[in-house]
């Protein structure tokens, strides 16, 4: 587990081959709770090949000094990650 929030990473290997791949991260939040979301890619093994760009906000809670996974939220498409900053945007408008 990650000491620090910025260790913090979504890459993922099972006997020996990486099937998750972080492309990027942004902290939302810091301290004894964290919120980071990841842009991420997963292994298509029949392909052989890393998939289309999904996302996912991850929470995390410290406990004796490592970030220990509490929740988390996938968005699987492009399109779904657009509804949500509208939605988003329209209520942040209000």
């Amino acid at each position: 587990m990650a000491v620090s929030v910025e260790d913090l990473t979504v890459n993922y290997t099972d006997a020996g081959v990486q099937t998750v791949k972080e492309l990027d991260k942004v902290i939302l939040s810091k301290g004894a709770w964290a919120t980071v979301i990841f842009k991420y890619q997963d292994l298509d093994r029949a392909k052989g090949e890393f998939g289309p760009e999904k996302y996912t906000i991850r929470r995390y809670q410290k406990r004796n000094n490592e970030y220990m996974t509490k929740s988390k939220f996938n968005i699987s498409s492009k399109d779904q990650a657009q509804k949500i900053i509208e939605a988003l945007q329209n209520w942040i408008g209000e």
